[in-house]
């Protein structure tokens, strides 16, 4: 071999070496600021939203108004999070990598397939969610307070929630976690209590108001699995808590709990709710008055005004939800760029001293937010997704993403890494079995807007995957 060559083979070794250095550096930047208790009330916080409020009227209508089906549809539906995250646990377990899933794709797959999942997750995943959430916001808040709920005046609402929150999470990391914990505790308070009053309730189901067409049981067919569509949507956002691992105290033993005992806990609170709120307004009332059935929850415990107070609960439920996704995205780019998966990498990973956030990290989350809400309201506006928003199939793309990794669980119970025959056999076979049945409820909702989105969102990977190889061959 001439000098020349070994010369450029050792420089590229040095290379290489102090590329891997400043990963682990970048990696550890951030210090921890959140204990056992966020990590658990976060994934709480962003699964329990709005969802469990207007979704309990679509699962019983798939069903047929089938009480113990639905309890059905919502334990296959918790398959995805309680197995998945049991599974997630063995790989959160062995990597200190940030963003979370990204973090895993990196370590566990491939730094090019970490890429382009961190570009869906980055551009497509969190801003979608975050702004169909602020949208939602806006439109509980038009109810509150009675204003004509028109979808400009929804959306300003909305942007105006996300706005604040991006400035709260932005101006203080501790701020934003205590409004986490918080609003957990605080959206909680009338799931449980419906469940509780329900059972020493004993008046009989409430009638319908006049002009309000009844919706009595029918016979079960095979419809009922499109029931597992919104009862994905319900149960969406657990894995963004794994986007702050690295500023979780002792993330290896607390983010394991906080997989295994958050999940468990959000089924619970659902089977709770779902089953009190038909013993107290009967399975056709609540299909046939909607998404309205909580409030007349409202009125039957506290008077006239109860409704109003239902709705208060709501909205702090949804707004918990917008700071929990809020919180998780705006790392994002800065957890991209400290892997090399973003242009401007340097600039994108420089955390500012007195906000403990990279300052164009937080910008370039907002500003992705800002264009999909534009696109949200274009899409509502002249109905293009018929029904359906610019979240939902981001979701379903997500699910059948983390299959990949449950995979790769069962490759390394097989190569011995993983000892344990219920984590690395049996949870990651439920939970594939479980986004796999999401996929195949959320295709059966709406097939051509399903198959359209989700080449979308595979586009996007390969995005990703592009640009991290050709960044990689350059370097070289």
């Amino acid at each position: 071999m001439s000098k020349d060559k070994m010369k450029d083979r050792n420089n590229k070794f040095r290379k290489s070496k102090d590329t891997r250095k400043q990963d682990i550096r970048d990696d550890h930047k951030q210090e921890t600021h959140y204990g056992l208790s966020t990590a658990i009330t976060m994934i709480i916080g962003i699964v329990i939203g709005s969802g469990i409020y207007f979704k309990a009227d679509d699962v019983l209508n798939y069903t047929d108004g089938n009480i113990w089906l639905g309890v059905l549809v919502f334990c296959i539906g918790a398959f995805g999070i309680i197995f998945g995250s049991l599974t997630l646990t063995e790989l959160s377990m062995r990597t200190k990598k940030n963003g979370g899933i990204v973090g895993y794709y990196e370590d566990f797959i491939s730094k090019k397939a970490a890429s382009g999942f961190g570009w869906f997750q980055t551009f497509v995943y969190y801003p979608t969610i975050t702004v169909v959430i602020s949208w939602v916001a806006g439109i509980y808040t038009c109810q509150l307070l009675g204003l004509e709920s028109t979808l400009e005046r929804q959306i300003w609402i909305g942007f105006a929630y996300m706005t604040v929150f991006y400035i709260i999470n932005i101006l203080s990391v501790t701020l934003g976690g205590y409004i986490q914990n918080l609003s957990t505790a605080i959206k909680l308070i009338p799931l449980i209590a419906i469940a509780l009053i329900s059972i020493f309730w004993s008046v009989p189901n409430p009638s319908l108001s006049e002009g309000v067409e009844s919706l009595s049981k029918s016979s079960i067919g095979m419809g009922w699995l499109a029931a597992l569509a919104p009862v994905a949507y319900s149960f969406d956002g657990w894995t963004v808590a794994t986007s702050i691992t690295n500023e979780i105290k002792n993330p290896k033993k607390n983010m394991t709990i906080a997989l295994i005992i958050g999940p468990i806990i959000v089924l619970s609170v659902y089977l709770l709710y779902f089953l009190g709120l038909n013993k107290l307004l009967g399975p056709e009332y609540i299909m046939s008055t909607g998404d309205g059935a909580v409030n007349k929850v409202g009125e039957m415990f506290l008077g006239k005004y109860g409704s109003k107070v239902i709705l208060i609960f709501i909205t702090i439920a949804i707004t918990g939800v917008l700071n929990g996704i809020v919180l998780g995205h705006l790392r994002m780019p800065q957890a991209l760029a400290s892997k090399k998966m973003l242009p401007k990498a340097d600039k994108i990973t420089r955390i500012h001293p007195k906000i403990k956030l990279s300052p164009w990290s937080c910008l370039i989350s907002y500003i992705i937010s800002i264009f999909w809400l534009l696109v949200h309201y274009i899409t509502q506006k002249n109905n293009l997704l018929i029904g359906g928003d610019v979240s939902e199939i981001a979701i379903v793309f997500s699910y059948v993403s983390y299959i990949i990794l449950y995979i790769k669980v069962l490759k390394m119970k097989k190569e011995g890494i993983i000892r344990s025959k219920f984590k690395g056999i049996l949870s990651p076979i439920l939970g594939i079995l479980g986004s796999s049945i999401i996929l195949i409820g959320g295709y059966l909702s709406n097939p051509v807007y399903v198959t359209f989105f989700l080449i979308f969102c595979l586009l996007i990977c390969v995005v990703g995957f592009i640009y991290y190889d050709k960044s990689i061959k350059n370097l070289d």
